[in-house]
C-alpha cells in the first residue's frame, strides 16, 4: 500500500481542559476549528493540515483510532482492493465521518490485536496557515506524517507482522534494543524516519506508550524541556540520543498518561542497509526517571475497543 505515514490520531480523554492548556503552552500546538458535527471535542494542529490530533470526551483515557494517509485516490482504491482480497473486514466512512476527519474518503478497520485504524486520502489543508500556540519553530510533518507511535499489546501473534508487512506493505525495521518482543515498522513511502509504528509485547496490558514528534530545531526541544521541568511534569527519559537514530530527544507524560517524545534531527536519518541490533538503547543520556509504561497502558478490558472485544468474544 502506498502509505505516506501517520496522518492523524484520535483519543478519548477524561480532561479536555487540561489538554486545552497543555497543548498550546507546553507543546506549541495550535487549537484547531471544530467540525460542525463535533463541537464537544478538541482538535490540535501542528502544521498546515486541518488537524493532526483529536481529543474526544471519554470516561477513560485511551487511543481511539490511528489515521494513515494514502498518497491519493488511486492508491486509496488499490488499498481497499488489497484489504478485500486479503479478507480484511473494513467499513467505509460516511459523509459525516469524512467531514469530521477533514478528508475526501476513508475506511476503518482493526489490526489483529484490536487497535482501530483508518486509511484516508485528501486531508484538508491551507498553505502557511499554522500559527503555534507559543513561540515555536514548528514541527516536521507535512509530507512525512505527524511522527511515530508505540503501542503495547497483550499478544504479539504472527498474524500481526503478516498484517503490517504483507497487507499494509510496511517495511520491517527491527526489534530495537529493548528487552522483550518489540517490532518497529515503516510505511512504504517513508524515507525520512526509521519507523512510523511499533508494537511492544506487554502480557495483560494494552494501550499507547508514546508518540514521537519531530520539531524544527534543537532549540525547540530545549525550550520544551525547560517548560516541562518548570511545570514539574513527569518525565520518562531525560535528554539523550538513541543508538539507532541520529537524533536528540526526551520523553515526558501528557494529561492522558502517555508520553510525547520531542525529537530534533541532529542529522538526516538514512537506511543503514542492514538490520540494526544495538547493544544498548542510547549512546548518551536518556536516563530513565519515570515509568516506561504510563497510566495510559491498562488492561484490554479498560482501554480496548468495545466493537473489537464484542467481535472477538
Amino acid at each position: 500500500m502506498d502509505i505516506i505515514g501517520l496522518g492523524y490520531m484520535g483519543f478519548e480523554a477524561t480532561d479536555l481542559e487540561a489538554w486545552r492548556d497543555y497543548g498550546p503552552s507546553v507543546m506549541g500546538f495550535a487549537i484547531g476549528q471544530n467540525p460542525e458535527s463535533d463541537p464537544g471535542s478538541l482538535y490540535f494542529r501542528i502544521d498546515d493540515r486541518r488537524h493532526r490530533f483529536a481529543f474526544h470526551p471519554g470516561k477513560v483515557d485511551r487511543l481511539a483510532y490511528i489515521g494513515w494517509e494514502a498518497k491519493g485516490r488511486m492508491e486509496f482504491k488499490a488499498a481497499c482492493q488489497t484489504f478485500s482480497d486479503a479478507g480484511v473486514e473494513f467499513t467505509v466512512g460516511d459523509a459525516e465521518l469524512c467531514e469530521k476527519r477533514g478528508v475526501k474518503e476513508l475506511i476503518r478497520f482493526f489490526d489483529p490485536v484490536g487497535f482501530r485504524h483508518e486509511l484516508f486520502y485528501g486531508q484538508k489543508w491551507l498553505p502557511d496557515s499554522f500559527v503555534p500556540g507559543r513561540r515555536h519553530g514548528g514541527y516536521l510533518a507535512d509530507k512525512r506524517g505527524l511522527g511515530h507511535v508505540v503501542l503495547m499489546t497483550p499478544e504479539f501473534p504472527p498474524e500481526l507482522e503478516h498484517f503490517l508487512i504483507n497487507i499494509m506493505g510496511f517495511h520491517w525495521y527491527g526489534s530495537g534494543a529493548g528487552k522483550g518482543k518489540t517490532g518497529f515498522f515503516r510505511s512504504k513511502l517513508n524515507t525520512s524516519t526509521s519507523h512510523d509504528i511499533a508494537y511492544g509485547h506487554a502480557p495483560g496490558r494494552m494501550g499507547i506508550q508514546h508518540v514521537g514528534m519531530f520539531v524544527g530545531s534543537l532549540r525547540d526541544v530545549g525550550e520544551t524541556y525547560d517548560i516541562v521541568k518548570k511545570r514539574e511534569l513527569q518525565m520518562m527519559m531525560t535528554l539523550g540520543q538513541h543508538s539507532q537514530d541520529p537524533h536528540v530527544s526526551f520523553y515526558h507524560f501528557n494529561p492522558s498518561g502517555f508520553a510525547f517524545e520531542c525529537i530534533a534531527e541532529s542529522e538526516p536519518w538514512h537506511d543503514d542497509g542492514f538490520e540494526l541490533n544495538p547493544e544498548k538503547m542510547s549512546v548518551w543520556g536518556h536516563e530513565l526517571v519515570g515509568p516506561i509504561l504510563g497510566p495510559s497502558v491498562k488492561t484490554p478490558e479498560e482501554v480496548g475497543d468495545p466493537e473489537f472485544t464484542a467481535k472477538k468474544g
